[in-house]
Order: structure tokens, then C-alpha cells, then sequence
């Protein structure tokens, strides 16, 4: 079974938000875009190549060891 990485994970994990409750609220707002497109699911799976962007930063997904990891 491999891990599910989630906007919200991910958004943490590529240090484009310091905190859980950072990356919720800026999600919520409408803040956060996954390929160009705002999404507001903190829980959206994420796959390799994605491009997450919030304000002027942005990651691409890179999977690795059957996880995803920031580019």
C-alpha cells in the first residue's frame, strides 16, 4: 500500500507554508492553485508532476520511493 500525498501535506512539505493551520487557511481562501487551477480540498491527492503555487512560489511533485517530494 503506498501513501497518499496531500495538498496539504505537500504545501508544508515544500516549505511553500510553515504549518498545518497555514496551509488550511490559504486553501480555504481560495489561495492555492494545483496545474493553474484553484483548489480548496486540503485533502487532494497529488501526483508526480503536479505544480502546486501559492502567491509567487511554486513545486513541482516528483515521485520518488513511492512517494511525492518537491522539485
Amino acid at each position: 500500500m503506498s501513501s497518499k500525498l496531500t495538498l496539504g501535506q505537500f504545501l508544508k512539505l515544500a516549505s511553500l507554508l510553515d504549518s498545518g493551520a497555514e496551509a488550511k487557511d490559504a486553501v480555504a481562501a481560495g489561495a492555492v492553485s494545483v496545474n493553474g487551477e484553484v483548489d480548496v480540498r486540503r485533502g487532494r491527492g497529488l501526483v508526480d508532476g503536479d505544480v502546486v503555487a501559492f502567491g509567487d512560489r511554486a513545486a513541482r511533485v516528483v515521485a520518488g520511493d513511492g512517494q511525492g517530494r518537491p522539485e
